[in-house]
Parts: C-alpha cells; structure tokens; sequence
C-alpha cells in the first residue's frame, strides 16, 4: 500500500481524535488553586490561572471557538436559525453551540476531503472522486444527523412520559395544590427531558413570566403535537373558567389513547420492516441449504451423463 496514504490517513484518524478530545465536555484542574490562596491573592497570577485548565482548553478549545466563529460568518442567517432550533429541539446538549456545531462539520469535511484526495492520488479512477464527495457530504451533515436523532429521540420519551405526567398533575391538583405548585412537585418527580421542561417552566413562573407564555414556550422548545394540544386545553381552560382538574383527565384519557394508537401503528409496520431483511437475507441462505444439495446432485449427474 502506498506509504502516503497510509500516512494521510493516520493523520486524518488523529485529528478526529484530537478534534472529539476538544469537543468533549469540561475536565477537572489537575491541582485546583487553594481556596486559602486564591482568598490572599485576590487577583492571582494569570499564568498560573491558565496553567491549572486542562490541556484542551488551553490548546483545542479557542482553535475550535475560532473556526466555529469563521464559519459562523460564512453562514446564511437562515441555517443558522435552523441550526439553532434543531439545538434547541435536541435539547440543548451540555457544551454544545452554533460555534461548535460549525467547527465540528468544517473539520469533519475538510477531513474527509483528505482521505477522499489520498484516495484519488493513490488510484485516480471516477470511483475515487464518488467517494471523496461521499465522505465530504457524509462529514458536513453528519453533526446535522446526530443532532436530528437526538431531538427525535428525546421528542419520543416526551411523548411516553406525557401521560403520566399529566396524570400525576390531575392527581396534584385534585388534591388541593394549585398548578403552579403542582408542576413544581410534578417536574421533581418525573425523570428525563419532561422532566426538565417542567422545571424549567416552574423557573419561568417564579421569574415572572405567566403561566400560559411559560407553558407556551416548552411547547416550542419541544415540538410534540400532544403536548401542544394539552398546554392549549389549559390556556383555554384558563380564559374560560373550566377546572383544571377536569380538563388535565380528559387531556390524560385522550393521551393514552394516542398512545395506544401510535403503538398499534408501530405494530402494524413491523411485518413491512421484516420483509426486506428476510428476503435479502434469510431466503437465500435457505435455499442454498435447501437447494444446494439437489444441485450438486443433478450437476453431478449430468456431468457423469
């Protein structure tokens, strides 16, 4: 094998490496300042400050920062609007941002160039030049990919998890608690990205923000059309005087019946999901073994024939 290629693409390996060493999430100081210390001094040495980051920080992370920013530039308003939201949908992961988001789709593609130019200069054929602009594409949209699984991913426990929830908040309410206090108790008790949501919708309220806009505003965070429909039922219950107990049962019964439909749906796909992988995978294998035999014995008789 051609030593030039085998080197490009050990160096391309490595910079993926180093590139998810800088994207991987904040690390602890190896020796952290004495808090005595930094109580005597209080404005310290700036060296040694910097010293005590980790070594990505130091090194990786403003390399990173500054490609985002540049890329950032280059970017039309609208993707990265659409950028944001699909953050926004994935729910924000820790560390994450436009700025990183961008750094880690030019980094990805200009590696993949690489090993895509390697490949052609090794074997210049038309297939070479197909699969340097397969793994450019691959390494531009590829975040873009991941963040889609993510929001999708997470909309799906949001929408497991909403049936239950608004069951224990009939159930809060029912006894006595006003809303607010019951999503308060509610979020503490309800483990995922609802969970989350209604914290943060408990935060919204005590800052001052109503209830209604609160309640709006994880719909649009979140982007699921039953949760959607169940903060609707509660604004208008609210305009209009109907008891919130009353209306979370009847958005709770409607909840799990869509999700008792939406399991039937996924049930009745499954036959069509299974047939491609056992035609192209299970039939042939079963007519080697089956087939096989008979073959061999009618070409062997032929051949002695």
């Amino acid at each position: 094998m051609n030593a030039t290629l085998v080197l490009g693409a050990a160096s391309v390996v490595a910079s993926i490496g180093a590139l998810w060493w800088g994207f991987s999430g904040p690390r602890m100081a190896r020796h952290p300042l004495d808090a005595g210390e930094q109580l005597r001094s209080p404005v310290g040495d700036l060296r040694a400050m910097a010293l005590q980051r980790a070594a990505h920080e130091r090194s990786a992370q403003p390399l990173l920062t500054r490609i985002g920013r540049l890329a950032q530039r280059f970017t039309p308003e609208r993707r990265l609007a659409a950028l944001e939201q699909r953050l926004l949908l994935a729910g924000t992961p820790a560390g994450w941002t436009v700025e990183r988001v961008l750094a880690a789709k030019v980094l990805l593609a200009g590696a993949a160039a690489v090993i895509g130019v390697l490949r052609f200069v090794a074997k210049p054929d038309g297939l070479g030049v197909v699969l340097a602009a397969a793994l450019v594409a691959f390494g531009w949209f590829g975040p873009d990919l991941l963040l889609r699984h993510r929001a999708e991913k997470r909309q799906e426990i949001v929408r497991r998890t909403l049936a239950d929830a608004i069951d224990q908040l009939t159930v809060t309410v029912q006894a006595g608690l006003g809303l607010d206090t019951a999503i308060a108790r509610v979020s503490r008790r309800t483990r995922g990205p609802l969970g989350d949501e209604l914290a943060r919708v408990g935060q919204d309220i005590r800052a001052g923000m109503s209830r209604a806009s609160a309640l709006s505003a994880m719909a649009e965070r979140v982007q699921v059309s039953e949760l959607r429909q169940v903060v609707l039922a509660l604004a208008q219950a609210e305009r209009l005087g109907v008891p919130v107990a009353k209306t979370l049962e009847v958005q709770s019964q409607e909840l799990r019946i869509k999700r008792r439909q939406h399991a039937e749906e996924q049930a009745m796909k499954l036959p069509v999901k299974i047939l491609f992988p056992t035609v192209l995978c299970i039939m042939p294998a079963l007519f080697i073994v089956v087939l096989g035999p008979a073959a061999m014995s009618i070409v062997d008789g032929l051949s002695a024939w």
